[in-house]
């Protein structure tokens, strides 16, 4: 017998305690390491899991009506299937967080005696370390369990006193990320503990639970946070506080990588709610870059009120089979650059082609995308920045850190790009987040600082950035930001003479 197929008939727990239909019945208080195959993804890991999949048989009592079944999940990035008695209730939540997941069980799902919860991998077997466990099967429907107390919450700046687009988190006693009734809407992005807010404000039903709240706005602000315990039947209002603590004067916040599941296909981020997690994380300056579309933000953002808190620009992430490349600005409806076209040269030659681009962006080199990595060893030789094939890189600057797809070496980028320098390629270096999603890649987790005028985020000059940007006239960051002169005169993007004329 394989060892995988032993170890999952290790845990083929039999639960047989009497259940009591009024109490939630506890089908595992463990968390369990799955992996279906191949080697860990991380050290942090044990080399072995402890099962390929979940498999636990239980004794429980036939439901007439809906219940549910409420479990947590951590380091999630395939699809696993969420199983009883041989009926998919689910899936995981791909993502990489601590958090929890309610599934609804429709009525008839459970029978009277022994029942069958199984968790595994559905389709291709990646490998894929994940923990799953604490699972509970509750006695009522998911609805009646989310609406036990209702909290609302009111974020302010401490400077203005006036509510801000912030992040609300919410996590439990265990620092999981927590169900919640709240949902998306024109004010608000909602995800699993997760609410983005335009104004500080919102209020929502969950359950009853030990908390802590914390509200944030990107790494500019400081943090507030408050824990707290609500009963049944609680109804509690929640004030906290946050206000500008890292000084970026002269400087505006840059992600100049940015999509949405609406024009990309893929994440989860609706363009609603990107609207507001760009002003929630203090993105002052963001790109739009969906997939070979040249997508404009202005009117969305306009109409949900957050037009005040950035200046949006027009890009387009030019996805060809031989890298994708940022370029910004473009026309909404100006024509878009040959994405199918089978060298750099041609690539770069419609690339300048497009009307006003002015700054071209090599992305996440290091990514294995239809087959081709740009900077491979194959094709490229980082110490000199030599392109192999023969092929000339055009491009004007380079993803240092994308926050969406760091690297297990993280300064590899790095040293890439001081070969372009050694090369004589002066490559505006990039922070990005690249992000897909409202919560699981954070927008502008990592991002650039461009030398402007940043004291009316709506109202930024784009021709001085993107000009500043063009020109290394920039700060990176990835949660700290550091800025440095050379003989107390010269700063980014200029070039320090070797001996005095």
């Amino acid at each position: 017998m394989p060892t995988s197929h032993f170890l999952t008939l290790l845990f083929c727990l039999l639960i047989t305690s009497t259940v009591l239909a009024a109490e939630p019945l506890i089908i595992t208080e463990q968390l369990l390491h799955l992996r279906p195959s191949g080697d860990r993804e991380w050290t942090t890991f044990p080399e072995k899991p402890q099962a390929d999949e979940l498999n636990i048989r239980f004794e429980a009592e036939a439901n007439p009506g809906e219940t549910a079944l409420l479990l947590r999940q951590q380091d999630v990035k395939q699809t696993w299937n969420v199983e009883l008695n041989g009926k998919v209730l689910g899936k995981l939540v791909r993502h990489e967080q601590d958090q929890q997941l309610l599934l609804p069980v429709p009525p008839k799902s459970l029978k009277t005696g022994i029942n069958q919860l199984r968790i595994f991998q559905s389709g291709k077997r990646d490998p894929d370390d994940i923990q799953v466990g604490e699972i509970v099967l509750l006695t009522e429907p998911a609805s009646k369990f989310l609406a036990e107390t209702q909290l609302s919450i009111e974020v302010t700046d401490k400077e203005t006193k006036q509510g801000i687009p912030c992040r609300i988190t919410i996590v439990n006693a265990e620092g999981a990320l927590v169900v919640t009734a709240a949902e998306s809407n024109a004010r608000q992005a909602v995800r699993t503990g997760v609410i983005y807010t335009r104004d500080g404000k919102t209020q929502f039903p969950l359950p009853a639970g030990e908390y802590t709240v914390y509200a944030g706005r990107g790494f500019e602000y400081g943090v507030d946070q408050h824990r707290l315990i609500l009963k049944k039947g609680d109804q509690k209002k929640l004030d906290l506080k946050i206000g500008r603590e890292v000084d970026t004067s002269g400087y505006v916040s840059c992600d100049t990588h940015i999509h949405t599941l609406t024009h990309s296909g893929h994440g989860d981020c609706s363009m609603e709610e990107r609207m507001l997690t760009l002003a929630g994380e203090q993105i002052e300056f963001p790109i739009a870059t969906d997939h070979n579309q040249q997508i404009d933000y202005e009117p969305l953002a306009q109409k949900l009120n957050v037009r005040s808190y950035f200046t949006p620009v027009i890009g387009n992430e030019v996805t060809t089979k031989w890298g994708h490349f940022n370029v910004f600005p473009v026309q909404s409806q100006g024509p878009v650059p040959d994405f199918k076209l089978s060298s750099w040269n041609e690539i770069f030659e419609s690339i300048y082609e497009t009307p006003h681009v002015k700054a071209v962006i090599l992305n996440h080199a290091r990514d294995l995308h239809s087959k081709y990595r740009p900077l491979d060893p194959v094709n490229h030789l980082s110490l000199t920045g030599e392109n192999l094939d023969d092929w000339r890189l055009q491009a004007n600057a380079m993803e240092l850190i994308n926050s969406g797809a760091t690297q297990t070496d993280v300064l590899q980028l790095y040293r890439d790009w001081f070969g372009m320098l050694n090369r004589g390629r002066l490559l505006t270096p990039v922070g990005c987040s690249d992000s897909h999603d409202v919560s699981r890649y954070i927008v502008g987790q990592s991002r650039t600082y461009i030398q402007a005028e940043d004291r009316e985020p709506g109202k930024i000059d784009i021709g001085q950035a993107v000009q500043s940007f063009v020109n290394g006239k920039v700060l990176l960051s990835y949660g700290l930001l550091t800025q440095m002169k050379v003989n107390s005169r010269y700063g980014p993007g200029e070039l320090v003479p070797s001996a005095k004329a």
